[in-house]
């Protein structure tokens, strides 16, 4: 019987730029497979060690971009929930995902970004109205666009770390 994947995901910003990530390959049941190159937000999987999704998604940032350096904004209400392709269903065991969404702010040097997870190939940091045209999944693609068209990426005080 297959499962729902609990997973998080970071929309992060800097300076009306938004982060992405060039994903190349999977972790399966049986190991680690090449894939396309996708471009998306930092996302990953709950654990069983991530006390809650929070500190799910510090930890996704600090394995995709090799830095602590960020200030969680805001946990969305809506999650991006979908469903695997049977192909896929088959090598990870999971038949869907919800995926709990995080608006961060990036405080540290961008020169201090690199991935540690084997999985990222590439981080660029790509200008906010560019990026729903680089996103490769749909879902994720209609998440961004419905919740930040509503939401500023700047923090509440509206000021930016120069950091």
């Amino acid at each position: 019987m297959f499962k729902i994947r609990q997973a998080v995901g970071a929309i992060v910003s800097r300076d009306n730029h938004l982060l992405l990530v060039h994903k190349t390959k999977i972790n399966t049941r049986i190991g680690t497979e090449n894939i396309d190159g996708e471009w998306d937000f930092v996302k990953g999987g709950i654990e069983d060690s991530d006390v809650s999704p929070r500190d799910a998604i510090l930890r996704e940032l600090q394995e995709e971009t090799g830095s602590t350096d960020f200030l969680i904004i805001k946990q969305f209400d809506e999650k991006i929930k979908f469903k695997f392709p049977e192909k896929m269903k088959k090598k990870i065991g999971y038949d869907r995902q919800e995926t709990t969404m995080f608006l961060v702010e990036f405080t540290g040097a961008n020169c201090d970004l690199a991935p540690v997870d084997k999985e990222i190939a590439d981080l660029q940091f790509i200008p906010e109205k560019e990026v729903g045209d680089k996103l490769t999944h749909e879902d994720t693609r209609s998440f961004f666009m419905k919740n930040l068209s509503q939401q500023s990426t700047k923090r509440q005080d509206g000021k930016m770390c120069d950091k």
